[in-house]
């Protein structure tokens, strides 16, 4: 019975001692990896938004976000946030989904992740969106929940985007692998990480991360 005791008693150092570790991972990679996806995101989002109007509109709209974005580089949140809020409301599609982007990382930035979640919401919901922006706005509205939302509900969200075929397959896989990282599923996330960094396919700063995170989470 002592036997029986103590081995119960050392298992449940041995998990406490594995949920800090998590933790730790967690709190030193969290930050960074969402840093990386914005960037990234942002970059592509960027490119496809101009691509997709007339040159006059792209030169008027670009004109108002260029601006917009100038109040910000002026140190001017509040106002570059006005100027991208009256955008996402008035702009056509393209700089409509730029201005929001914008706008919900000012807000995030500000500590109003709910007014985000707000934002990145009606991005998803706007069906006039084409289905690349509205995943790439499911995608962004997880990660601004990846720390405290609900883990289920959270990799529920993801998984059409995990579908091979889907751009921000790559992305969604890091995120699945984080969530089931704060989880302290060790194995789940080693997995996904460990077969992320080995895919060709994957843009190479996800590919890194991917190895360093593995490598920390081997069982």
């Amino acid at each position: 019975m002592a036997d029986h005791t103590d081995d119960h008693l050392f298992q449940e150092i041995e998990e406490d001692l594995r949920a800090e570790r998590y933790a730790k991972l967690w709190k030193r990679y969290g930050n960074f990896v969402i840093a990386g996806f914005v960037v990234l995101i942002l970059s592509i989002a960027g490119y496809q938004g101009w691509q997709s109007y007339d040159q006059k509109v792209r030169s008027e709209q670009s004109d108002k976000f260029a601006a917009a974005a100038k109040l910000l580089a002026e140190k001017k949140p509040a106002a570059a946030q006005k100027a991208f809020a009256a955008m996402a409301t008035d702009a056509r599609h393209g700089y409509r989904f730029l201005a929001k982007l914008r706008q919900a990382t000012l807000m995030t930035e500000n500590g109003d992740k709910t007014g985000a979640q707000k934002v990145y919401d009606s991005i998803t919901n706007d069906k006039d969106l084409d289905q690349l922006y509205r995943d790439l706005a499911t995608l962004l509205s997880v990660l601004n929940s990846l720390d405290t939302g609900d883990v289920s509900a959270l990799s529920a969200r993801l998984t059409p985007l995990l579908a091979d075929d889907n751009p921000w397959r790559f992305s969604a896989k890091e995120a699945s692998a984080l969530l089931s990282l704060r989880s302290g599923k060790q194995k789940q996330a080693y997995d996904l990480l460990n077969a992320l960094s080995k895919d060709a396919a994957a843009p190479q700063g996800i590919r890194a991360r991917a190895s360093e995170l593995s490598a920390a989470t081997k069982p």
